[in-house]
């Protein structure tokens, strides 16, 4: 009798939704998984994060892995209209300027997606408040030697793998080692972010009015633009509302490895007394009412023309750092660790190098058009200088020039190619 074949064994650093979803999907593909994740519990249920958008191919992928489909339809509301408004802040009105009654998402709370992938996983995947330090590799590539430290004990621990899958983000650190001259690109701005939970007070002047200023929330994607700005608003599941205001500024310091800003109360009321001058008032109470709103500092960086090196490669934000503005972070590092998985599968880990190349070909042309893309959606709506068009002014504008500003003009909008997927 044949002695088992041992399984391939994949060490994946970083447990946000690119790291949980390689999990998924190498498992599925025959592969043990590790996931090394420097935080010291599961997130579920607390406020991490903030809204998503989940395009028709990530919600199809994830309800294959959670084999219960009916979980994120119930985790999640419909987003089925895109639309564009000008706000005009002196006479507290919007006005429509594009609008997609096709569009055909589902609007996530990032700690809910989290949670329904956590549970659906075994539980000896995850390893908690486990910080990655380094790695290494033999001569022959044939294996790769994960350095982490335990924090509760501050051990040291080594974890040898067949594959390094590096989730670590858009600062990631393993990517620094391989493109050490790698630097993000800042966008020009910045976003604040909040999520205001209306469970307790759905009867409040705050929503009855927001509600009829948004008749259409629970299953439209609104972003309202003024010049020079943009904000985005939609609903979540168990009554809350995600919103996101974007302003033009130079550069902030921002500590630590991080993207987000700590936030003062000083700053929290300046905030609110710009976005008065912007915003409808409907807006503002929802603005106002959020609690500890939050400051991301917007980067990205030009496409990479690699994303693997021998046993190690590259998913979600590590691969591709992206604004937000074509809804891509979150669907990308979906359909990498999908495709990633795929590629595993069919090649096997005595073919590794065969099937990260096919990784690499297959996501890099899209990765590349939509990042650019993304980038360039962020500067129409902020108003800022492109080489091949005026600065948009949404209060100054006329229906042709309005196009360029609906989600379903993303490359690769409804058509990934990928023919495993």
């Amino acid at each position: 009798m044949k002695p088992a074949k041992r399984k391939p064994k994949a060490v994946v650093v970083g447990g946000s939704i690119a790291g949980i979803s390689c999990a998924h999907a190498l498992i599925v593909a025959g592969w043990d998984v590790v996931v090394l994740e420097k935080t010291s519990a599961p997130p579920t249920g607390s406020p991490t994060g903030a809204g998503l958008g989940l395009d028709p191919l990530a919600q199809r992928l994830i309800e294959s892995w959670l084999g219960r489909p009916e979980l994120l339809h119930k985790a999640t509301l419909p987003l089925t209209i895109d639309q564009n408004q000008v706000t005009y802040g002196e006479k507290k009105i919007s006005q429509t300027l594009t609008r997609d009654d096709n569009f055909n998402f589902r609007a996530a709370y990032w700690a809910d997606l989290h949670g329904l992938l956590y549970n659906a996983l075994p539980e000896d995947i995850f390893l908690w408040g486990h910080l990655f330090l380094s790695f290494c590799m033999p001569d022959d590539k044939t294996s790769v030697k994960v350095k982490t430290k335990v924090l509760q004990t501050g051990g040291i621990v080594d974890i040898i793998g067949d594959l390094l899958i590096a989730a670590d983000g858009c600062l990631s650190s393993i990517r620094q080692s391989f493109l050490p001259d790698l630097k993000l690109r800042y966008s020009g701005y910045c976003a604040w972010r909040g999520v205001l939970d209306f469970a307790d007070n759905e009867n409040s002047e705050a929503i009855v009015s927001i509600n009829k200023a948004y008749p259409d929330l629970g299953r439209c994607l609104y972003f309202d633009l003024s010049s020079g700005t943009h904000s985005v608003f939609y609903e979540l599941s168990n009554k809350r509302m995600n919103w996101i205001w974007y302003i033009n500024q130079p550069e902030p310091q921002v500590k630590g490895n991080s993207v987000t800003m700590k936030v003062s109360s000083d700053m929290i009321e300046k905030m609110h007394n710009a976005a008065e001058k912007v915003w409808v008032p409907e807006l503002m109470k929802v603005i106002k009412e959020t609690k500890e709103p939050f400051l991301n500092v917007i980067y990205d960086s030009d496409p990479l023309e690699q994303i693997f090196w021998d046993n190690v490669v590259l998913i979600g934000d590590a691969a591709h750092p992206t604004t937000p503005h074509g809804l891509r972070s979150t669907n990308m590092s979906i359909l990498d660790a999908a495709v990633l998985g795929k590629c595993l599968e069919k090649w096997g880990v005595e073919n590794l190098k065969s099937a990260l190349e096919e990784y690499q070909s297959t996501r890099l042309p899209v990765i590349l058009k939509q990042v650019l893309h993304s980038r360039r959606l962020g500067r129409i709506k902020q108003g800022l200088i492109l080489p091949d068009r005026k600065p948009f002014d949404p209060k100054n504008t006329c229906p042709e020039d309005c196009q360029e500003l609906q989600q379903k003009n993303m490359p690769f909008f409804a058509d990934v190619p990928f023919e495993l997927i």
